[in-house]
């Protein structure tokens, strides 16, 4: 069994700032991709950024220049640090990780993918 533990949301002023964390616990050989989406109501859910193991990132143009997004592999946490928050990035963010639960399948690349339950950012103009 695995755990994703989101925090860091909450509501902010636009301009503001915010960071997120994502702690993974359990049964993890080890993380390979790690990454945030959000959903905004109504909307479909998003991808916001991505990180590899080795720190390659990429991030959603509407992102781009204002959130970081990084890692701790000894920690087994991710973090989003946002920055110049705006209205339009009020949504749940979600914490998505692509792990090895063992060696073995570590070696022959079958990881599963694990999603956390999702954390609201509210940002008001």
């Amino acid at each position: 069994q695995v755990q994703l533990v989101e925090s860091g949301g909450g509501l902010v002023q636009a301009g503001g700032s915010l960071r997120l964390s994502c702690a993974a616990s359990g049964t993890i050989f080890s993380i390979d991709e790690m990454a945030w989406y959000r959903q905004a109501p109504g909307k479909q859910r998003e991808l916001v950024a991505t990180i590899t193991k080795i720190g390659d990132t990429k991030y959603a143009d509407s992102v781009k220049g204002r959130f970081t997004i990084s890692r701790d592999n000894a920690k087994n946490t991710l973090y989003l640090q946002m920055s110049s928050l705006k209205p339009e990035d009020t949504a749940d963010y979600y914490c998505n990780i692509y792990y090895f639960s063992d060696y073995v399948r570590n070696i022959n690349r079958d990881g599963t993918d694990y999603w956390g339950k999702g954390i609201l950012v509210t940002v008001s103009s």
